[in-house]
């Protein structure tokens, strides 16, 4: 369990009942001062809430640092720093999604308004969606699929109904293309799988209208993601991805397609293939993202690149090349990101039980399943018992006994 909402009411000067309805969906947040109590209660930084960068921001290098700091908070019997900053930042992803998916806030204007639509109309739209999207790094599928799906709604209503100019509707069907990739991802995490194929063939026919080679070379090795999830794999979606991928003057969107690439290689057992990629991914990363697409640019460092290196490795049964990359990375990347950092833990489980290190795989699957504990998607969950059935033939090793009892339950069944 993490620390009870009468601990985060504490902090932002809020009634219990009104953090634990923000949380849960039931209110949405309408005036400045409650986002502003939030921000400065929990260090979340204002751009978060579209507001200006709030006074303790100034202080700190990162928001990483801002994170960081609730280590200084004394341990309770309600749980540790790092299930404090997740409570945290489910509360603040959760008050801001609510309210970028509902009406603006009383006397804000908005450019979305009319049928006449514009360059504003359009600029709104995408800063909502890389707002939204930062809502995965914290929450899962089940959670945030119904702010994406909104979006989506949205954008096609204005493709339908709006009047615009030849470069406006380019500009809405590329918007759009974006959106329904981040809806069609959030339906995939939650297991979700024919509305995630749906979404993610609607994303390719309008970034193939929009002349967008690369939007639609990433629903290709997205579709292709979600195919694997069900045993079948379409090396044919990931090798044109990957030839849009070598045409691209964009090194963050190299990075990303070429990894995508790299796993659904590894996981066709074609390792020299997977490593060609990952090579390809790597001579990307030597060059700055610069003008990245936001939805290109996450994946153009080289934490995620180690991960991916580990996680093909693992699948491809090569343990000493798997454990230093996943060791390296997950050194680097922070509990907050509570469902991939359980996922990639899963990962440099396997790679310890190949390498015969079996306490050290223990240790690693037990962390990931406090991560993923309350995480609404259903990727991790399916991953962990996947990794937990090896453990069946080492119940005699230290720790294993209690990790096998410790079978976890689905979130996202539990609050169908």
């Amino acid at each position: 369990m993490g620390f009870t909402a009468s601990h985060l009411a504490r902090r932002c000067g809020l009634t219990v009942s009104r953090v634990q309805d923000y949380i849960h969906g039931r209110v949405q947040a309408q005036r400045v001062e409650i986002f502003e109590r939030v921000a400065d209660g929990l260090h979340i930084p204002g751009s978060m809430f579209d507001l200006a960068p709030r006074a303790w921001e100034r202080r700190l290098a990162t928001v990483a640092e801002a994170a960081g700091a609730a280590d200084t908070e004394p341990a309770t019997g309600n749980g540790d720093p790092s299930v404090l900053r997740r409570d945290f930042m489910k509360l603040g992803a959760g008050m801001a999604a609510t309210t970028l998916a509902a009406a603006r806030m009383p006397g804000m204007p908005s450019r979305t308004a009319g049928n006449r639509i514009g360059a504003s109309t359009v600029a709104e739209l995408k800063d909502d969606i890389v707002r939204l999207r930062r809502l995965d790094d914290h929450l899962g599928g089940a959670d945030t699929f119904k702010y994406y799906e909104v979006e989506v709604e949205k954008t096609a209503a204005l493709i339908r109904e709006g009047s615009y100019s030849g470069a406006t509707r380019r500009d809405l069907l590329n918007l759009f293309a974006e959106q329904a990739q981040q809806a069609g991802w959030a339906a995939f995490d939650a297991g979700w799988q024919d509305k995630a194929k749906e979404l993610y063939e609607r994303s390719f026919g309008a970034a193939k209208e929009a002349s967008n080679p690369e939007l639609a070379g990433n629903a290709l090795a997205l579709r292709s993601y979600q195919l694997l999830s069900a045993g079948t794999v379409a090396t044919d979606l990931t090798d044109k991805s990957c030839a849009i991928a070598e045409k691209s003057i964009e090194p963050a969107v190299k990075s990303l397609l070429f990894q995508r690439g790299a796993w659904t290689y590894a996981i066709a057992g074609q390792a020299e293939r997977a490593a060609q990629a990952l090579g390809k991914a790597e001579e990307a990363l030597q060059s700055p993202a610069g003008t990245a697409p936001d939805w290109a640019a996450w994946a153009h460092n080289w934490t995620e690149w180690q991960i991916m290196v580990g996680r093909c490795w693992t699948e491809l049964r090569r343990p000493l090349r798997a454990v230093p990359a996943l060791e390296s990375a997950m050194a680097q990347y922070d509990d907050s990101h509570a469902r991939d950092k359980a996922l990639y833990l899963s990962w440099l489980a396997d790679a310890y039980l190949d390498a015969g290190e079996i306490e050290p795989a223990a240790t690693a699957l037990g962390r990931a399943f406090d991560l993923s504990a309350n995480v609404a998607s259903s990727r991790p969950q399916g991953r962990l018992t996947t990794v937990l059935d090896r453990f069946e033939e080492h119940k005699a090793a230290s720790g294993v006994a209690d990790l096998l009892a410790r079978r976890p339950l689905n979130p996202v069944e539990i609050r169908s």
